[in-house]
């Protein structure tokens, strides 16, 4: 399954949140129209096939133990100078 970026997902929940708030202050058709649009996609981003699934799916796509550790570099150790492991930019 190819994941979805963090910020994609972010953005996913944020116009679901936003949709469901809309609706409740206002049922029609166009907010309606809108909050299955995000649902449907939210699933699809999630590879689930109801909200319910899309949201937890998203939740634990998002925590920090789902992303991929930094790759660091060895350092040459220098006499006196204590080794420090820095990220590398790939």
């Amino acid at each position: 399954m190819l994941k979805p970026s963090p910020s994609v997902l972010r953005g996913l929940l944020s116009r679901y949140a936003d949709a469901r708030i809309t609706l409740s202050r206002e049922d029609t058709p166009a907010h309606r129209l809108e909050l299955d649009n995000v649902s449907f996609t939210l699933c699809v981003a999630t590879a689930t096939t109801n909200v319910r699934d899309a949201l937890a799916a998203a939740d634990t796509l998002l925590l920090p133990s789902a992303a991929p550790a930094p790759r660091v570099r060895a350092v040459k150790a220098v006499k006196g100078v204590k080794a420090v492991k820095t990220p590398t930019t790939a």
